[in-house]
Parts: C-alpha cells; structure tokens; sequence
C-alpha cells in the first residue's frame, strides 16, 4: 500500500467558460468572479478519487480546506491535512510549500489538480524526487504529466496503487505566456519535467503546436465556408485551422477565443459562456471545433466557453470537427477525446464522428471520454 498526496488549485481553470484564457494572477482571478466564473477544480478531482479505492491507499495526505482536504473527506478517505492556508485567498506559494512538505514525508505518489500554471508550481516544488499526476482542471493544459481527463487520473492511479504502473517516464511541464495568449500570440516554454507512472491509456501527450499542412488548412476552409447553412448561427472553436474558415469569409477572428457567426457575418467576437448561450439559446446553431495536436481532445481543452448546456442545446448531429490527417496520424489511432466536465454529456458525446480532413475529404474519428 502506498501514500499519496493530493493538492488542489481551488481556481483553476476559472477563467475559461468567461473567455479570458487562464486563471493565472489575482486581477484575473477576480475578473473571472465578477463574470460569473465558478470553480470547478474540487469537482474535477472528486471525479477522480470517486474512481479509487480508499481501502488501498496506506495514506492519503491533502492540502487543507479547499486545497483537497476537503474533497478527499467527501470521497470517503480520511485526510491528514498538510500546511496552512487562508481560505478564499490560496495562492501558488501555498502549493509550492505544502508540495514540499508532502515530498518530505516520503509519499509515492503526488496527485495535484489543475492547469500548467500549477504544474509549474509542483515542479518548483519536487522536481524529479516523487512521481506526480495531473488532473485536468485548468484552461491551458499542454503539459504530458496529466490524464486525459479525471476519471483516467483514477485509473491510473488505481494502477499505479495495484503494482501495475511501477515504470515511471520523464514527461514535459510546459506553459503559455498568459498575456501573449490574450493579445492572440501562441508561445510555449518547455519548463522541466517531472515524474509520472508509466500509464500510456490514461495520460496525455504533450501538446504539439504551430506546423499544419497548409493546403489542407485551405481545402477544410473551402468545404466547410460552401456548405454552410443560411440563417444558422456558427460557433468558432479556437485555433489556426479554425481560424481558416473566418480569414476564407474575410471576417474578424480570435485565434484563442470563441466567435460567433451567422449568414457570413460576425454576430461576435471573443464571447464568454454566458454571452454565448445568449446568442443560441433560441437559434438554430452549429458548433466548428478542431483536434488538438498531440492530445486528440475536441472539448475541453481552451474552448471550456462552449459549455456543456450550449453542446446539448446544438447537439451532437451539430458538431463539425476539422483536422488535418496529420494531426489524426500524430495520436498513432488514440481516440479524440471529450472533458467537458458533464461524464453523461461526454457518454453521448463517445462514438464516431466524422472529421473534416480537405475539401470533399472526411475521415470517421472514434471518440472516447
């Protein structure tokens, strides 16, 4: 039987159903809460130890209050709190101290939720000295030391708890320059990189950036632009080859938001969650998302404005996913992956789907939560 850490970052990803792209520092944390943001860190991690067993785990020692106590007492386990915190008001030099003091009391495994900010954080914190696993919680989340989603983060763990993941790897603990990525320029560091169990199925890989097959690019462009319907209102997903359907139509465009389009018009820029059930609450609408490079999801990763109540609204008939069969050929045939936070949605969500690949080129995808 092992011991394991868990630390939580109570404001992870809050800044991505209201479209600011991140939750790092406090002016954005609070500019996340005047838009209605809500935290959804605790839940995400509860998703993941509702998966493990509390009877197999020799210890489980958690950060305080929000910082995973907690979550860890609702989950059936019997937390050792490790640190101080002032509730309401943790910051990164809380995660890094109680990071440290856990390593020093000789756990096997540290469990943290967040995004790349945080994994920074823990990597500040332990560098190589334990193995760690992310939970997926956070709006920017290039880094390879986190799963999937949350429920693969229980089941590596549940491996890692069985003997079945003794191999460890090196993984990458990348991050964004958030105030780049608002002014819409993408540029990733490579930071370190830590420890994780050796669990292919569950883990994710590093996300790849910036190359794509440029006369692909165009021909998706072309064949998504001619077969658009008259008087339904289209969501743009982020991203470069998402954009390429709004540089076709000569129209305004955010690389890392979400826009809205309608008759070949812009109806808006950049819009949050709320701004964007607004607009298709009563309309009839599609959604235009890509595959993320490396990685395979389609929801959940930079997009978190397109909701799960916006998804079911549209429905999944209504979903137009473009890719190159680069990006397809880079999962080596993992599946495209959905996290929207809703495990039902993301059931319904799992199947196959068919990927716009060029112009009169498709290619049917499985997807899996």
């Amino acid at each position: 039987m092992k011991t394991i850490g868990l630390i939580i970052n109570p404001i992870a990803g809050m800044g991505g159903r209201v479209g600011l792209k991140g939750s790092d520092g406090s002016e954005i944390q609070k500019a996340a809460r005047e838009l209605g943001a809500v935290p959804e860190a605790q839940e995400k991690a509860g998703i993941c130890l509702k998966d493990i067993d509390p009877g197999k785990v020799a210890a489980l020692l958690a950060g305080p209050g929000e910082m995973g106590e907690g979550c860890a007492e609702l989950a059936g386990f019997s937390p050792q709190a490790v640190g101080n915190i002032t509730p309401g008001g943790t910051t990164a030099k809380d995660t890094i101290e109680i990071a440290r003091q856990m390593v020093q009391s000789g756990i096997d495994l540290l469990l943290f939720t967040g995004g790349d900010g945080t994994a920074r954080n823990i990597y500040d914190a332990v560098g190589l000295d334990v193995p760690v696993l992310g939970i997926p919680a956070g709006v920017k989340i290039h880094s390879a030391v986190y799963a999937l989603n949350p429920k693969n983060a229980g089941k590596a763990v549940n491996h890692f708890l069985s003997g079945k993941s003794i191999q460890t790897r090196s993984a990458e603990v990348m991050d964004l320059d958030e105030d780049l990525f608002r002014t819409g320029s993408v540029k990733a560091k490579l930071y370190g990189y830590m420890t994780t169990p050796e669990a292919g199925a569950y883990i994710q890989n590093v996300k790849s950036g910036g190359y794509s097959e440029k006369e692909a690019i165009l021909g998706m462009a072309a064949e998504v632009t001619e077969n658009m319907d008259k008087d339904t209102t289209y969501i743009i997903g982020p991203g470069t080859t998402t954009r390429s359907t709004m540089e076709r139509m000569e129209l305004k465009n955010t690389l890392i938001g979400v826009d809205v389009i309608r008759n070949g018009k812009v109806v808006a820029n950049d819009v949050n969650e709320n701004q964007l059930y607004d607009l298709v609450k009563n309309a009839k609408a599609k959604i235009i998302v890509t595959v993320i490079g490396g990685q395979g999801h389609i929801f959940g990763r930079g997009n978190q404005q397109i909701s799960p109540r916006i998804i079911r609204k549209i429905g999944k008939e209504n979903i137009i996913v473009v890719a190159t069969k680069e990006k397809l050929i880079s999962l080596r045939n993992a599946p495209l992956i959905v996290d929207t936070s809703d495990p039902d949605l993301d059931k319904m969500l799992s199947g196959y789907i068919r990927v716009v690949t060029g112009f009169e080129d498709y290619v049917p995808c499985k997807v899996s939560a």
